[in-house]
């Protein structure tokens, strides 16, 4: 009981030691206009990831197929 008591003092410490209020290149990249150029990076990578996890997945399903033969 004691160590769960810990646990939640301390992970409740760590919550409000974080402060979102202040977060200043968000900020600065909204203001330049850049928070596009950081979205559209962050999207290419998530789409380049999908379809190399999709031609993985193709390939490993023929592999299988040939396994099976």
């Amino acid at each position: 009981m004691k160590r769960l008591l810990l646990l939640l003092i301390l992970s409740a410490y760590g919550t409000m030691a974080q402060n979102p209020n202040n977060v200043e290149m968000a900020d600065t990249f909204r203001q330049e206009g850049k928070i596009y150029v950081v979205v559209g990076v962050i999207v290419i990578i998530f789409i380049g990831l999908f379809v190399y996890l999709i031609s993985v997945d193709r390939k490993v399903s023929r592999l299988e197929k040939k396994m099976e033969k």
